[in-house]
């Protein structure tokens, strides 16, 4: 769950604010690149603030303009192939994909096919050219474990308007998720700033140098062994909400990588499978402003799970569990 990345090959320009951090951690926290990408961009010499270039530790004054030229990155190409998708909602500037589980969102090395965006070259969609080779149109992303609603844009116009949206937070992102045991609210809200493990890079984890991360959890049933729960985004880190949640002892029902593994037989969740859905999305019409609003129903084995655990709490017949548990209900 990132926001999105700077296109390569462009010019990407700042303006310091007031209070500025130093240079690689502005540059960081402005084009969503992880602290050591800046410093690289900086030492290379793909930085100047002025006209001159500047030390990672350079802390700019007000108002003074910054110019980070991002390089392309040489890349092999990325291949149409025919997988179904569904489309949740569509029109000639941008489409929202209801993302299955277990779909990678673009190619990476271990992941150069199958992906969501050789899927969308498949449909033949036309797709922004504002984002990295091989993540054209892509306007945020899910994990590959986590189902659910995901904007691409299809226009560069449109992907310009939706990722200002985006970091304005103009765009209003809800996820359905079950967490095991019991939160000690109806309502948590957690603020803690997620950044790489220093014991394991290849987990996030709640750490003083990371990234500001602000979750708000209300819980919409308690069930026996968990909680379901409606999660709210208000910033958009790598593993945020199961971050979040393992950091209160509550892991997400189902993941591995953050303690919430065990019992997923008892709950006939697939292998490597969470219970994390991007359930609902609302977002301003990136060319008339008009609100958009888009739900994703829990897929076939989310909704098996929930109705196992709830043990009669949920209809196992109901076309929606999450709307017969007020998951869509208008928030305080």
């Amino acid at each position: 769950m990132a926001e999105r990345p700077p296109a390569a090959g462009r010019i990407e320009r700042l303006t310091a604010p007031a209070d500025a951090p130093r240079l690689d951690v502005l540059i960081a926290e402005r084009l969503e690149l992880s602290r050591n990408q800046a410093a690289t961009l900086i030492a290379n010499g793909h930085v100047t603030v002025g006209d001159r270039r500047e030390k990672a530790s350079y802390r700019a004054t007000a108002g003074e303009s910054i110019a980070v030229r991002i390089p392309a990155l040489a890349g092999r190409e990325v291949v149409a192939e025919d997988i179904p998708l569904r489309v949740a909602w569509e029109d000639d500037e941008l489409v929202v994909i209801d993302k299955p589980a277990g779909m990678v969102v673009h190619p990476a090395p271990g992941n150069w096919t199958g992906t969501l965006v050789n899927a969308l070259k498949g449909r033949g969609d036309r797709l922004s050219g504002l984002g990295d080779p091989g993540r054209e149109g892509i306007v945020h992303r899910l994990d590959k474990e986590t189902s659910g609603l995901l904007l691409v844009a299809k226009t560069d116009r449109a992907h310009r308007a939706l990722g200002a949206a985006l970091a304005q937070r103009r765009i209003a992102r809800r996820y359905a998720a079950l967490c095991w045991g019991h939160l000690r609210a109806d309502s948590v809200t957690v603020d803690k700033p997620v950044g790489r493990d220093p014991r394991d890079r290849k987990r996030m984890a709640t750490v003083a140098s990371g990234r500001a991360a602000r979750t708000e959890f209300t819980r919409l049933a308690r069930l026996e062994s968990g909680d379901l729960l409606r999660a709210r985004l208000f910033t958009g880190r790598t593993h945020q909400i199961r971050v979040h949640l393992a950091s209160l002892g509550h892991p997400v029902v189902g993941d591995d990588t953050y303690g919430g593994g065990g019992a997923r037989r008892l709950l006939g969740l697939p292998p490597r499978r969470h219970f994390l859905h991007a359930a609902w999305l609302v977002f301003p019409h990136p060319v008339t402003g008009a609100p958009v609003d888009v739900r994703s129903p829990l897929p076939a084995d989310l909704a098996a799970a929930l109705t196992r655990l709830a043990e009669g709490a949920v209809r196992p017949d109901a076309a929606d569990p999450l709307a017969d548990l007020g998951f869509y209900a208008p928030e305080e």
